[in-house]
Order: structure tokens, then sequence, then C-alpha cells
């Protein structure tokens, strides 16, 4: 079953507050997948801020078009999960 956002907050820089339909939370920071055309004008962070949770593509969307596929996100916040539990030990 592919993991689906259900909210998704601005959470300052290039940080996402994300919630899966799971459960799972958390931060994640994506700065670094910022490349390519689509995702240029997000480098600025007002722009950035302006991302929403879309019930339709189970994702996060920008007002450009830009995306990121879920199961990438939900991926990526639970290695960052799992590193900063790591590194509190």
């Amino acid at each position: 079953m592919m993991p689906r956002v259900v909210d998704a907050r601005h959470a300052g820089e290039y940080r996402v507050w994300l919630r899966f339909d799971d459960g799972l939370t958390g931060e994640i920071d994506l700065e670094n997948e910022l490349w390519g055309p689509v995702f240029e004008p997000l480098k600025g962070v007002a722009e950035f801020a302006k991302l929403r949770a879309d019930p339709e593509a189970d994702t996060i969307v920008w007002p450009n078009g830009a995306n990121l596929a879920p199961e990438f996100l939900y991926d990526g916040l639970k290695a960052t999960l799992a590193a900063n539990t790591a590194a509190a030990v």
C-alpha cells in the first residue's frame, strides 16, 4: 500500500512537517531535493512555503505544479527519524 500524506506544514527554511495516513509524523529537510526546472522557483523560501497536502495526489504540491512522490517523502522521513534516534543514543 502506498503511503499517503494527509497533512503538511512549512516548518521553516526548506523543512516540512508531514503526517501520513498510518500515523507517521515528523519533519524532513528538502533543500537538497530542489533540483531541476520545476523546483527552481522553490529555491526561494517564500515560494517553498506555499506547499500544501493534496488529497487527490496523496502528497505535497506547490502552486507551480511541483510535487514529490509520497513514497519518497515517507522513506526520507523514516530515515531522518532513525538518524535522529541513533544520534540521541
